[in-house]
């Protein structure tokens, strides 16, 4: 029965997708406005379920199991290889200095009534017990992993319902055009799932299982859409002005600070656990994908987002906005190009086939690329 693996499935591209964007997307859409903000979520969330769609049935037309990596040398060759490498590197490493900026706020809000460090000083530590963690090895946290995403949902649910009755409409700003375009890359960084399309591909093994695969694709992209607006509508209809990048600090004069610790410590150890992944992950693609010697895979995948953090890159929403902007684009632009070869070259009869038209192809490179040009502008700006 494949309704057996369907709610599994659905758990895994759900659980991928939503993960530190969520906190900064109230901050985008209090500066920009709900309108933009609902427009954003409108033509990029449609657009980057088609990416999901279309990178699904590129996995079910190829009998060999890849990952993207893996497509892009496949169906495009050694350039593919090369595009998706670079996204990779600083997609991962944007990824881990944005857990490692976000971490270090969560623990100034645990720990601000003990100890007066700044976040930066939370984030060091943060990096300290995570990065000998991940020397140690994943087994240290993996039993933890199901607890820790359950307890996530549950406390942003929690939060959610403190927040219901506190919201004052007054609070909603609908458009503000000096912020109009912050919101592209952090949105684009809280949709994407790409990496889970292969693994749900591992879930549902068998033919029959596997003609759930665009049904999981279409209710997880709903699910956390819906999810993402309501959370968010809620945190600026209480705070305001006053939602702070990270979302939760700008709720303790409205809530009160028991319940943004909490929500700050379940988030952390969230974080934690992600980081943890993330880096291990990264290490072992560094020793196994490109030969590298252990030590120095792990000094590169847990050394660069430190550094980068002591430089100065420490704006929770630039580091996601700039990492949605670089993978929405490469990584987006090279689905599309595969797609576009896949029906030809395809080894496999796919569970599902999508009748898209071309120009939809060309509309959507633009898009990404529009949008990786607005956040150039609006960062030099």
């Amino acid at each position: 029965m494949r309704d057996k693996k369907f709610f599994p499935a659905l758990a895994i591209l759900i659980g991928v997708i939503i993960g530190a964007g969520i906190f900064g997307i109230p901050y985008v859409i209090a500066k920009s406005g709900i309108i933009p903000g609902f427009l954003y979520f409108l033509i990029l969330g449609g657009a980057v379920l088609l990416l999901h769609l279309f990178f699904g049935e590129i996995v079910l037309r190829t009998k060999r199991k890849h990952r993207l990596i893996g497509y892009s040398q496949r169906y495009l060759g050694k350039w593919g290889k090369i595009l998706i490498t670079i996204s990779t590197i600083l997609g991962i490493t944007g990824v881990l200095l944005a857990y490692l900026i976000i971490g270090g706020e969560f623990l100034k809000i645990i720990f601000s009534p003990l100890f007066n460090l700044s976040p930066s000083h939370f984030s060091l530590f943060f990096w300290v017990i995570l990065t000998y963690l991940v020397f140690k090895g994943i087994k240290l946290i993996a039993p933890a992993e199901i607890f820790t995403n359950s307890a996530f949902f549950i406390i942003i649910f929690v939060v959610f319902c403190f927040l219901l009755p506190k919201i004052n409409l007054e609070n909603f700003n609908l458009i503000n055009p000096e912020y109009v375009f912050l919101p592209y890359g952090v949105i684009m960084f809280s949709l994407m799932g790409l990496v889970a399309i292969p693994e749900i591909a591992d879930v549902l093994r068998t033919s029959e299982e596997r003609k759930s695969f665009k049904k999981i694709i279409i209710a997880a992209s709903a699910i956390v859409i819906i999810l993402y607006l309501l959370f968010s509508l809620a945190v600026v209809g209480v705070s305001g002005e006053n939602t702070s990048s990270e979302a939760l600090s700008g709720l303790v004069p409205f809530l009160g600070q028991k319940i943004v610790i909490l929500g700050a410590l379940f988030g952390a150890i969230t974080l934690a656990d992600s980081f943890l992944i993330i880096c291990l992950y990264f290490s072992n693609t560094l020793i196994y994908d490109y030969h590298f010697p252990k030590v120095l895979a792990f000094s590169i995948s847990s050394g660069l987002p430190l550094i980068l953090f002591f430089i100065g890159f420490r704006s929770f929403i630039g580091v996601i906005g700039f990492v949605g902007t670089i993978l929405g684009m490469i990584e987006g632009i090279v689905i599309l190009l595969i797609f576009a070869k896949i029906k030809k070259l395809g080894d496999r009869e796919p569970e599902y086939s999508l009748k898209v038209p071309s120009f939809l192809i060309y509309f959507l490179m633009v898009i990404f690329i529009l949008g990786a040009i607005s956040q150039i502008f609006y960062y030099l700006k």
